[in-house]
């Protein structure tokens, strides 16, 4: 939009219509520059600057020294031969007009209205427009080095639409304009300031030292820089030049600098190629730890918490909910620091009878202990932390060391509650072990009662007074080494099919060890205590796989989420971290083992079904599923292992197989594998192998997921694996079906493009 001022001022200076929307070629940029130092390099004293990359400019001394020279970008149009150039001399009291002219393919600098040096340009001239920016001190927009920019003053700059001749830049003098020419934008520093003159470049960005001082434009050099862009304000979308305020409320006017860098964050985040489209991501910010916490159920609807550190404020809950557990809606962060805690570490949740929600949480940091928040409001956006906060109290962090009744000292964990739940009008609540093996059971002859995991049962009537009764349940050594730990316990009554219904006599105990990842324990529950049946593991090689997190909602179906760790280098520059894996369906099965699926709901986001039937797969071969969408889709296979050693496909797989990830089955050994050893980089490079056996006859079935940097295999509802992967080609988007070791027919072959559910 041109405003009615700067049309006014246009027809001042006998600028038409035509000429405000034309793209530059020939042109004349004019400078008055005095240089601060003589031995500066690579600075800019007017630059026209298209914002992708391409820029002319008055340059000082960036490739010959204490030379003037026309710069561009990637010295397209600048002449590399500058050693026979005159040097400069002038002093910093000293004011030079430096101009450029641009005719076709022929390039003339002139210093005080002397020609300084002329060539042919190496390439065709570059065009500008329709929306260019100007700018003063680094010499283009991408400049990355704050050391290579102007320092020195500048008294009057303007840009003419057309080559001037020899005549016409000597009769120039600062601070006026000639009626026979005037100029397409022009700044005169000494009598309007910052103001571009013509209204043609009416935003103003500055970074850096920049100043106005004796009808000047001050530019200190170590990247100060005045920035101006064309009409209202638009300079190019994905650029924002001026500073985000770094204090604004939510009660008063949003600035529109941070309008524009929050429509930028978006769209960064929509072009980020390892940005999951439907698996559950931080919104923004740095989700490290980023521990799933606080799931609950109620009225219809799923909330899930989501830990993440808080850019200049700390470890917080953010907080969304579904009513279908794939689209999610953002509430205000649940919790953080404030009201007797620093920060607020894992924890769970739970609904009382009358419809209140409650958090436990572990306090931060130190001697905190642990902390419960509730909520009554219908959408439950609004949590006030108890008073009797910390409802259990530690002597140091994570740890509690006290006497029981007979006086005798115990200790107890005070770490990553557990989700509360309610028996015979009572409230339970677990706490985790890490902080109490740390200093208890790592030493060598640690007591055995010490060592490995375990977990702590409290007791309350009121939610604020709690009692600590024993240890949950006895390790089984068999099952987990002296070195692992229990906490993001997770407690719930584990349902007997995928679909809910009233709950199996079981329970699960969903936990982590931070060394090794997510686990299980399947058992009975009575007087109190935990008898665990049998175990399991989400994650077999490394801890990938963790921070899980459960409900139990209105159908009776148990539901889990699970954090996929994997940090590489560079995420706080993405602008965000932290992913979830998909929810899974977890039932007891007829043999009394854990059964697992992704939540049937995910199928409303499948979208072009293709399909195969009776593909033949020779030993050593490979067969194409052409049309997937190799970065977003959902695969399903059945196969007839036949002969076959080794069966199934890769996902990611570039043309050549440079970048490829596996998913398989191992006959040989009964195990799920994922191979990420040729992903791409960065990202944890390994093989992840789970114990699966299949049954005599059973055909193979494998769900496989692929979301841009998530890859998820689950296997005949009785396996999984869930890992980040990182392809750095373009063409990492093939899928192949493979075997190993004899012959396999895929008997079924689905896939689907995937809808991303994220809002960006």
């Amino acid at each position: 939009m041109v405003t009615l001022a700067a049309i006014n001022t246009l027809f001042m200076f006998g600028a038409s219509a035509a000429e405000t929307s034309s793209t530059l070629r020939d042109k004349t940029l004019v400078v008055w520059a005095s240089l601060a130092t003589l031995d500066q390099k690579g600075g800019t004293a007017l630059t026209i600057d298209n914002g992708d990359s391409t820029f002319d400019g008055i340059v000082f001394g960036e490739i010959a020294p204490r030379r003037w020279m026309a710069g561009s970008d990637a010295f397209k149009r600048t002449n590399r031969e500058q050693d026979a150039w005159p040097q400069e001399t002038a002093g910093p009291d000293v004011f030079v007009q430096m101009a450029i002219v641009y005719r076709g393919i022929e390039i003339e600098l002139y210093r005080d209205g002397q020609l300084y040096a002329k060539y042919t340009m190496p390439n065709l001239p570059q065009a500008f427009g329709p929306q260019p920016i100007v700018m003063f001190g680094r010499r283009h927009l991408d400049a990355i080095d704050k050391t290579n920019s102007f320092n020195g003053r500048i008294k009057d700059a303007r840009i003419y639409a057309k080559a001037l001749d020899p005549p016409t830049i000597a009769a120039m003098t600062p601070g006026h304009v000639s009626a026979d020419d005037s100029p397409w934008a022009w700044w005169s520093f000494g009598d309007e300031g910052l103001r571009e003159k013509t209204g043609r470049f009416n935003e103003i960005k500055l970074l850096g030292d920049v100043s106005i001082k004796d009808g000047c434009l001050v530019l200190a050099g170590n990247g100060a820089t005045l920035i101006t862009s064309f009409s209202a304000g638009e300079i190019k979308e994905d650029i924002i030049l001026s500073a985000v305020p770094r204090a604004w409320s939510k009660d008063g006017p949003v600035p529109d600098a941070v309008v524009r860098s929050t429509r930028l964050l978006r769209e960064k985040l929509l072009a980020d190629p390892y940005r999951p489209g439907y698996h559950f991501c931080v919104q923004e910010d740095q989700g490290m730890p980023g521990d799933p916490n606080g799931a609950f159920y109620h009225d219809g609807r799923y909330h899930l918490m989501y830990l993440y550190n808080r850019s200049g404020k700390g470890f917080s809950w953010g907080h969304i909910s579904s009513k279908d557990l794939v689209h999610w809606r953002n509430h205000p962060d649940a919790i953080g620091p404030g009201a007797g805690d620093e920060g607020c570490f894992s924890g769970g949740a739970f609904v009382d009878d009358d419809g209140a929600a409650y958090l436990s949480y572990w306090m931060l940091w130190g001697a905190k202990g642990i902390g419960i928040a509730k909520s009554g409001d219908a959408d439950y956006n609004t949590w006030t932390k108890s008073g009797a906060n910390p409802v259990i109290a530690s002597t140091e962090m994570g740890v509690t060391e006290t006497k029981d009744a007979n006086g005798k000292p115990i200790h107890y964990g005070s770490a990553d509650p557990s989700n509360i739940w309610k028996k015979d009008g009572h409230y339970y609540m677990l706490t985790g072990s890490l902080p109490t093996l740390d200093k208890f059971g790592r030493k060598p002859d640690s007591p055995l009662e010490e060592q490995g995991d375990r977990l702590y049962l409290f007791v309350s009537d009121d939610l604020k007074s709690w009692r600590y009764l024993h240890v949950f349940y006895d390790r089984n050594p068999d099952w987990t080494d002296r070195s692992e730990d229990n906490m993001c316990p997770s407690f719930l009554p584990l349902p007997s099919s995928a679909e809910g219904g009233p709950p199996s006599r079981k329970h699960l105990l969903l936990f982590i060890s931070h060394n090794k990842g997510c686990q299980y324990y399947i058992g009975d529950y009575r007087d109190d205590h935990f008898f665990p049946n049998n175990d399991g593991r989400m994650s077999w090689i490394d801890n990938a796989y963790f921070a899980p997190e459960a409900l139990v909602d209105g159908a009776g179906r148990q539901i889990m989420w699970a954090w996929l760790l994997d940090n590489p280098p560079g995420e706080k520059q993405a602008g965000w971290s932290g992913v979830y894996g998909l929810p899974r369906s977890l039932w007891l099965g007829d043999d009394e083992t854990l059964r697992m699926a992704p939540v049937k709901e995910l199928e409303m986001l499948r979208d072009h079904e293709q399909s195969w039937t009776d593909l033949a797969v020779a030993a050593g071969a490979t067969r194409k599923l052409e049309g997937v969408t190799g970065d977003s889709c959902e695969l399903r296979l059945e196969v007839a292992l036949g002969s076959a050693a080794r069966c199934g496909l890769t996902v990611r797989a570039s043309d050549n197989a440079e970048e490829v990830t596996l998913v398989y089955y191992d006959a040989q050994k009964k195990e799920l594998v994922l191979d990420s050893t040729k992903s791409g980089i960065p990202g944890r490079l390994t093989v992840e192998r789970a114990p699966f056996a299949l049954k005599v006859g059973e055909p193979l079935t494998l769900r496989v997921f692929v979301d841009k940097s998530i890859v998820e295999v689950f296997a005949n509802d009785r396996q999984a694996i869930g890992r980040r992967v990182y392809p750095t080609r373009a063409d990492s988007l093939g899928v192949y079906l493979f075997s190993e070791g004899g012959d396999a027919t895929f008997k079924s072959v689905k896939a689907w493009r995937m809808m991303p559910s994220q809002p960006y």
